[in-house]
């Protein structure tokens, strides 16, 4: 049992030792480049709107009388295991529902779903413009967020406040990839009007960076794989994991003492 436990050191030991750094380090096509540009065209990162999402939605005007009608009353709101009503009042949002409809004031019920925030705001202004004059409509998702999971040292879901966020952006949020992280598959699962798509991205390719999956949507989901070195350490047990380590460390000791002694004999 012992002789394979060493092997198995061996074995691993050398699989770690030999992981170079075009396995961990990001954009190597850009290595031997100084300046230069990455992309022709500037890749969409606007977020179309989806079931589910909240959106709080502000009219203003030069008049603000005639638009008081367009905007939800400020509301207070008790909280949990509090006897006093909170003194901030808060905005009220619009559930988008199944169907991607929202029930607005005076205009009633509106479709949104798969439209960006700027074209509902152009949409809104529009017929808002019937009631009144110059009318200004700032929209905004509350409950964007995207989760990061796997090699990562911090996984979880991360609550994103400007709605521009790329896949090395929420990387960072999560504390980059360990280096147990397989960097050239990437998964990004992606729900589009009720169906769920998925697309790989290479970390050690510049090329990721025009790829319309740079930008996340809400809701996204970043799987980042354990590479070869991760899943073979995950056949052991603790115990054997810990027998490994101690003999790779022996192993390594003796590697030192070894050197040393030949470059003594050689002198």
């Amino acid at each position: 049992m012992k002789i394979k436990i060493v092997t198995a050191a061996i074995l691993i030991a050398l699989l770690t030792s030999c992981k170079t750094s075009n396995q961990i380090t990001y954009f190597q096509d850009l290595n031997q480049r100084n300046s230069g540009q990455l992309t022709e065209n500037g890749v969409n990162y606007e977020a179309k709107i989806c079931p589910d999402d909240q959106l709080s939605i502000f009219v203003s005007s030069i008049d603000p009388n005639s638009v008081a009608v367009f905007n939800l009353p400020l509301t207070s709101y008790l909280n949990p295991g509090e006897t006093n009503v909170a003194a901030t009042p808060t905005m009220q949002t619009y559930l988008v529902d199944t169907n991607g409809n929202i029930e607005f004031p005076v205009l009633g019920k509106i479709k949104v779903v798969g439209q960006t925030r700027s074209e509902l705001a152009k949409n809104l202004k529009e017929k808002i413009s019937a009631y009144a004059k110059s009318p200004l409509v700032t929209i905004k998702i509350q409950n964007f967020k995207v989760s990061v999971l796997g090699e990562v040292n911090i996984p979880g879901t991360k609550v994103i406040t400007n709605e521009r966020i790329s896949i090395l952006d929420a990387i960072g949020m999560a504390g980059d990839l360990t280096i147990y992280g397989e960097r050239t598959n990437v998964l990004i699962i992606r729900d589009n009007n009720g169906k769920k798509e998925f697309h790989r991205l290479d970390l050690t390719s510049s090329e990721m960076l025009s790829s319309p999956y740079y930008y996340l949507q809400q809701n996204d989901i970043v799987y980042v794989e354990p590479n070869k070195a991760r899943k073979s350490n995950s056949r052991y047990s603790q115990s054997a994991q810990f027998n490994i380590s101690v003999a790779s460390t022996i192993v390594s000791a003796i590697s030192v003492l070894a050197s040393l002694t030949i470059a003594l004999l050689v002198k």
